[in-house]
């Protein structure tokens, strides 16, 4: 237990200080914008006067690292700043769309995740006979599928020529209409997951084979034990561990990729607001969004990294 809670610890240590390179990179990057923040907030008609009194006021005429010290303390207040000319508060329409990304991120991955374990299993239980060999050319095959192509595939054969599901249109809340909420980001979702199970798969099962291959499962059916109950309560709970490391890493995936999918199928998600903040010149927007997703993305890969140290006895026991 001790060397799991230091783990932890340095995990947890680790968190700010990325957080903190985070937020300078995406402060520092955005800092080379051609964009005059005065322009966008007060209009193209505003007088000079006007432009160097809002500098003044937001402090955009002090050194860099002055101004990422406003920018930390904005942050600490969950102030993202100003958009458009109307100085739409950033923070309010980053915390209305990352919801949806949230939401076609973890539903992509319940399907990538069901997907994958069955495909993965199923390989290995027919190790070298003819399902296994399907499933890996079906693997392959998905692997080499990019989620965007894969997106205008679908939205041309499902929605266009049998109209099943829809591809875009409003997305009703799931707790109103948890049928139409389904059927509006089913698709998305499939664009992202399938992907991920192409990878995931393989590792599944290459995890499989090797509890399949060890000396207790050869032991306990030798002893009498039906196979099937072998694999279901050993051989599938041990080999768990290393998927969950690469599913760890395929959050992240999911999470920047379902930025690009809600473009393509016009979810209200981060994907739209980020491509709205770069055609209408709106560094704020951009960086908030940028922002948002990057921490996310840290946040997400420490937490299921954490999983994988609580779940994985060997390395407690290190």
């Amino acid at each position: 237990m001790s060397n799991t809670l230091r783990l932890i610890g340095r995990r947890l240590i680790q968190l700010p200080l990325m957080i903190l390179g985070i937020t300078f990179l995406v402060f520092f990057v955005m800092s080379f914008s051609q964009v005059d923040p005065a322009i966008t907030a007060l209009g193209e008609g505003a007088s000079i006067e006007d432009r160097e009194k809002y500098r003044e006021e937001h402090g955009l005429n002090e050194p860099l690292l002055v101004r990422y010290l406003i920018f930390l303390s904005g942050l600490v207040r969950l102030d993202f700043g100003t958009y458009t000319a109307r100085q739409l508060p950033v923070g309010d329409a980053v915390a209305a769309a990352f919801p949806v990304t949230l939401q076609l991120t973890f539903l992509g991955l319940f399907i990538a995740i069901i997907g994958a374990t069955l495909l993965g299993v199923a390989a290995a239980l027919y190790r070298d006979r003819w399902p296994d060999q399907v499933i890996r050319v079906l693997s392959i095959g998905s692997l080499s599928m990019p989620s965007f192509w894969l997106a205008v595939l679908l939205i041309q054969v499902v929605t266009l020529q049998l109209g099943l599901l829809p591809a875009s249109g409003p997305l009703p809340p799931f707790s109103e209409d948890p049928a139409g909420w389904l059927a509006r980001m089913t698709l998305p979702a499939i664009s992202l997951a399938v992907p991920v199970i192409g990878q995931l798969s393989r590792v599944v099962r290459t995890a499989m084979v090797e509890e399949l291959d060890r000396d207790y499962v050869r032991t306990a059916v030798g002893a009498g034990v039906p196979r099937p109950v072998v694999v279901a309560r050993n051989v599938f709970r041990n080999a768990l561990i290393t998927p969950v490391t690469v599913l760890g890493l395929r959050v992240g995936y999911l999470l920047g990729g379902a930025v690009v999918i809600e473009i393509i199928f016009a979810l209200p998600g981060m994907g739209t607001l980020i491509l709205q903040g770069i055609t209408n010149n709106e560094p704020n927007l951009v960086q908030g969004v940028t922002l948002t997703v990057a921490l996310a993305f840290v946040v997400i890969n420490i937490i299921v990294d954490l999983l994988y140290v609580l779940i994985n006895p060997r390395i407690r026991s290190v």
